[in-house]
């Protein structure tokens, strides 16, 4: 029967080029989630990159950084799993049939000792190989072990060494005069219960006897092999079913194929193996684990029981936002306290939009709800993220609610706000060894407006001096933002923290031109200072947007 893997773990995720509140609200309702359901089953994750002041906040309260997943579309992990054990290269051909005949799979994977993947041996292979019904040496060639021989023909070894190997031919001996001159030094007998031939065999230098029927082996017999070193084994089959069934003891390494295997890891997307499976005849493939060692096998049919990640979004609600794939997962719950955009989902959600300053607030408040005192770490995040979202409340997003929750946070975390916050905003503003790339996408968002896309990005610096570097780093790395971003207008806000305003960088076409209309500011070489204007989600997109609809 298959067996599914282990139950997936529910996601909690932000949005992409994830800031503070993105990460530290899906680690912090991670946990309290788990904490209400007690089966640990959520998972926090990032949907990329984190930015420096983030990476500051982590590893001052000691935190290990979410797992990154990009892409929540169906993977070769979403499906179930055959969990059929790797069997051993050493075993018989018959054994390994009759294992297909009881587990009802015609495949079976061969692993060595540590579960790599060595091989494929199907019935396809089996049926082969027992039609070419004249190859004698098959036995020798597959350097086939006495322990399989005397396991495929239900026999006991009576005279010899187990752990021996056949070496030379097999005949089947039927009278002295048939076997003068054909057996060989070396040979495997198969004979009868005639002491004639019994004789002969061991005389000609067969290296081992099969006496069938059931026959009892005269002691002289034993005898004269031991003297001989002729291995002696007894098997209740008759000479023709030893005859048929001889040729299966060879090992599944000898017939299993080993190159041009079709194996899929636990990671590969389902549009690439719908794509191998359409193209190939065969029914079971080998699937392999993180650490690239067998875990099972999978075939066609287990699509019907595929399952979708199942997801919650946290500090936003846009499918622009949202990683890869989210239009293939199963959303279960939307925590956050932006607009609400244009996501659809396929049932109906849990969805909890409050208008404040940042989620943490939110997450903060629902632990209140449940009962529950955030420990000293996550304490700590949620106080994080609200300082950054709310740039220490000097944000028009933040409300009263935000401060109040702040300065609980803040005593739960034992962190003073001034100076903590202060920490994590000369972390965030510190250039040293980034690159434009990723300053630019330490926070960058994408809106859609009807059919016009746009993205802004924002910093935050306390000082004229990192600001003035960010802008000369960032200028001319516009344009090719704009591309990788699939974006035609471009904005990147540099907020001043302590004075409350920001400069504006914008690239595209008629990008510029919609600045003034929004702001009614002038607009000089693709920059333009915003007085008094810090939030991106309050103060920035609301005018930009209008100008926007005017235009239209």
């Amino acid at each position: 029967m298959a067996v599914q893997e282990k139950e997936h773990p529910i996601y909690v995720i932000g949005h992409r080029n994830p800031d503070t509140d993105s990460v530290c609200s899906a680690l912090s309702y991670a946990w309290l989630k788990n904490q209400i359901d007690g089966d640990m089953k959520y998972k926090a994750f990032r949907a990329g990159h984190l930015n420096r002041e983030t990476e500051f906040v982590l590893s001052h309260l000691g935190v290990a950084p979410p797992q990154i997943c990009t892409d929540v579309s169906p993977q070769v992990r979403d499906m179930e799993i055959r969990r059929e054990p790797g069997i051993d290269p050493e075993m018989s051909v018959r054994a390994a049939w009759t294992l297909m005949r009881d587990v009802e799979v015609d495949t079976l994977c061969v692993t060595d000792e540590v579960d790599s993947l060595l091989g494929v041996i199907s019935v396809k292979d089996i049926a082969n190989a027992n039609m070419d019904l004249l190859d004698t040496n098959i036995l020798a060639a597959a350097n086939t072990g006495f322990a399989n021989l005397i396991s495929t023909l239900e026999g006991e070894l009576l005279v010899g060494d187990i752990n021996a190997h056949v070496k030379g031919q097999l005949h089947i001996g039927t009278s002295p005069e048939a076997m003068d001159g054909v057996i060989q030094p070396g040979d495997l007998v198969l004979l009868s219960n005639r002491y004639e031939v019994q004789l002969c065999a061991i005389e000609s230098g067969a290296a081992c006897i099969v006496v069938c029927c059931g026959s009892v082996v005269p002691n002289t017999i034993l005898s004269y092999a031991r003297e001989k070193g002729c291995a002696v084994i007894a098997t209740h089959f008759d000479t023709y079913a030893a005859a048929r069934l001889v040729s299966t003891a060879a090992p599944v390494r000898h017939l299993m194929k080993r190159e041009g295997l079709y194996r899929f890891d636990l990671t590969t997307p389902l549009e690439e193996v719908e794509k191998v499976m359409a193209s190939v005849r065969l029914q079971y493939f080998p699937v392999l684990d993180e650490d690239g060692k067998y875990c099972g096998m999978i075939s066609r049919r287990n699509y019907l029981n595929l399952r979708s990640k199942k997801v919650i979004l946290v500090d936003h609600n846009e499918k622009t936002q949202a990683v890869d794939g989210i239009e293939q997962a199963e959303i279960l719950e939307i925590i956050d306290h932006h607009r609400i955009g244009a996501l659809e989902t396929n049932s109906p959600v849990y969805f909890r939009n409050v208008p404040v300053g940042c989620t943490a607030t939110i997450v903060y408040q629902m632990c209140m709800e449940k009962g529950l005192t955030p420990p000293r770490q996550i304490a700590g995040l949620l106080l994080s993220a609200i300082l950054s979202d709310t740039l220490k409340f000097r944000s028009p997003t933040c409300t009263p609610l935000d401060v109040a929750t702040a300065q609980t946070l803040a005593q739960l975390a034992g962190e003073d706000i001034d100076q903590y916050a202060e920490q994590m905003f000369e972390a965030g503003g510190d250039l040293t060894g980034r690159t434009a790339a990723e300053v630019f996408r330490s926070d960058f968002k994408i809106f859609q407006f009807g059919q016009t896309r746009f993205g802004v990005g924002q910093a935050n610096f306390m000082t004229d001096k990192s600001r003035a570097a960010a802008e000369e780093l960032l200028r001319p790395y516009l344009p090719e933002a704009a591309g990788e971003q699939g974006v035609p207008l471009l904005y990147y806000l540099l907020t001043d923290t302590p004075n409350g305003s920001s400069d504006v960088l914008c690239y595209g076409k008629r990008a510029e031109e919609f600045l003034r209309e929004a702001f009614g500011v002038e607009v000089t070489k693709g920059k333009a200072t915003l007085p008094g204007v810090v939030s991106r989600k309050m103060q920035f997109i609301p005018p930009l947007r209008a100008a926007i609809q005017n235009e239209k």
